[in-house]
């Protein structure tokens, strides 16, 4: 291979002060040089003890010396090049290889990883496992072991239910007895040792849950790893026995589910239209759009079967996509308090607590992560706001989050959810005076936006903004508010094919239980007309040719 460096002499002349005597110098360069001029002259001075008043002009010398020695290397190397290239000996395949080379070399994201992590392990060996005749021995095994979770947090529910009880008692007891026997002090003192002892009580069961859960997460874990590998090894036709659920429960197939229609007809009736249409300027899209009615949080709710062990179809889904292109997403609409203690971020905790979290961290830690990533966000929220009077006014009530902001959870152990977007919102959603403009409008924006890069192909959204029906919401608030977020949501999704990254293939809006069949029947026209949901051409073949109309 030819070298990429050529060695020249550099020669510098110089006088002295005291005789017409001329000085000559001479310097071996590697060119192109990689190193300090100012540090070689010095060097130079150095090692030939040269007089100082000579040093500036040897390193302008030397440095416009190196300019164009470097400059003529360049070029011979380039006109080599252009006439290999011409004459046809220029190797076109080993140009490719060298540069494939120093992509990964010095790029990463093109750079090979150096080491799998253990979580990309698991996640590998859960992909394959559930795609192979083990699928329904692992969602069995999900299913008991949710189920002990289940049974030790209704111990524990019991538990703080009496506790709450005996104390209620003692303290209707001490009050009626407050002129005769009972003082303000004691009262006070029986209301500290009863919060002691409810803190006691919740630490305990608090402890006892989540050494289950971590204990239930090692041995599943391992179980997985395990199985993979006997499966590798032996190449067995049929999964090992579970940690768990005993062999003669493990049948071929999956007719011992519990079928869904069964279980969730009888919980309320469910309306809904579907839709299929094509978005786009050029490249036209398919999309499904489908409304409906229900609880957003049905979408999470695993629902039990009479037969104890059986799990429901519902985590077969999720099961094979969980690590898919394919995943699924709930917009979740949350207040700002970023914690499990009120409103529907607490009933989805509940929902979450309810199983082992096995691939992801709990919902607990993943919120008190978001809590702490919150601040720096807020930070760079305030540092880069325009120093108004409006801007100062909006500081004061941004030090957490506000009103179309969202942040992002991921659960393994929900009934038909991968992603959960929590969008926050206010009261001033109740009213019907916003606009496309409005903070909750471009968080819709921004969820599409992530849903579209991160291969979530599959979302639902609220189609009102609330998940909850109230007597101030009339028809004609209904079909404005819809008709907003159906225009809206269009839009973005028109938008949303210029960004790249997913399809999203399935669109559910979701409507409020309790709205009246004339209601939705009313939105559910109107998606189609703003959609412009797309029919096929008829066309009927004649003997005779037809002439087109004008």
């Amino acid at each position: 291979m030819e070298e990429d460096y050529v060695k020249e002499i550099f020669v510098f002349k110089f006088p002295t002060c005291t005789t017409a005597q001329e000085y000559k110098l001479e310097i071996s360069l590697q060119i192109p040089y990689q190193g300090s001029i100012k540090e070689l002259v010095h060097r130079t001075m150095l090692a030939f003890k040269l007089p100082c008043y000579i040093e500036n002009d040897l390193f302008e010398s030397i440095e416009s010396a190196v300019k164009q020695l470097t400059m003529k290397f360049h070029d011979e190397k380039s006109e080599k090049c252009i006439d290999a290239a011409v004459q046809g000996d220029l190797d076109v395949e080993d140009i490719i290889k060298n540069w494939e080379k120093m992509y990964k070399q010095k790029t990463v994201e093109y750079a090979e990883p150096l080491g799998t992590t253990d979580e990309e392990l698991f996640a590998a060996a859960y992909h394959r496992l559930v795609h192979s005749p083990s699928l329904e021995p692992i969602l069995q095994t999900e299913h008991k072991y949710g189920k002990d979770v289940t049974e030790v947090i209704q111990m524990r529910d019991a538990a703080q239910e009496q506790l709450t009880r005996k104390q209620t008692e003692e303290m209707r007891l001490a009050v009626e007895t407050l002129e005769t026997g009972s003082t303000e002090k004691s009262i006070s003192e029986m209301a500290g040792r009863h919060f002691e002892e409810m803190s006691l009580l919740q630490g305990h069961w608090g402890s006892r849950v989540d050494a289950l859960k971590l204990e239930q997460r090692r041995q599943y874990r391992n179980w997985i790893m395990r199985l993979l590998e006997e499966q590798q090894t032996s190449m067995l036709s049929s999964p090992v026995e579970s940690p768990m659920v005993p062999v003669s429960t493990i049948r071929p197939g999956l007719e011992n589910f519990v079928r869904s229609d069964e279980k969730s007809s009888t919980d309320f009736p469910q309306l809904e239209e579907s839709f299929t249409i094509h978005l786009g300027s050029q490249m036209k899209q398919m999309h499904n759009i489908r409304i409906l009615t229900g609880d957003v949080l049905d979408f999470c709710r695993t629902k039990r079967g009479d037969s104890g062990i059986d799990p429901t179809p519902q985590r077969l889904q999720t099961a094979l996509g969980l690590y898919s292109n394919d995943l699924c997403g709930v917009v979740l609409l949350s207040d700002s308090n970023l914690g499990s203690f009120s409103g529907i971020t607490r009933e989805l905790c509940s929902i979450c607590q309810l199983t082992t979290e096995f691939h992801f961290p709990p919902i607990d830690d993943q919120l008190e992560k978001i809590r702490d990533d919150v601040k720096d966000a807020v930070a760079w929220r305030q540092a880069h706001q325009k120093e108004d009077h409006d801007s100062q006014v909006k500081k004061s009530s941004s030090k957490v989050l506000q009103t179309g902001d969202v942040f992002i959870t991921r659960h393994s152990n929900l009934a038909q959810v991968h992603v959960v977007f929590h969008m926050v919102v206010n009261d001033s959603l109740r009213s019907g005076d916003i606009n496309s403009r409005h903070p909750a409008i471009l968080g819709l924006r921004n969820i599409l936006k992530n849903a579209c890069c991160n291969d979530v192909t599959t979302l639902t959204i609220p189609v009102l903004l609330v998940h909850e029906m109230t007597e101030d919401m009339t028809v004609a608030w209904c079909t404005k508010r819809a008709e907003l977020v159906f225009k809206c949501v269009k839009g973005f999704m028109i938008e949303m094919a210029s960004w790249g990254g997913a399809e999203l293939k399935n669109l559910q809006f979701l409507v409020p239980k309790g709205m009246s069949d004339d209601v939705f029947g009313t939105l559910a026209t109107m998606l189609p007309s703003i959609f412009r949901v797309s029919n096929p051409l008829v066309f009927k073949a004649t003997s005779t040719p037809q002439t087109p109309k004008k």
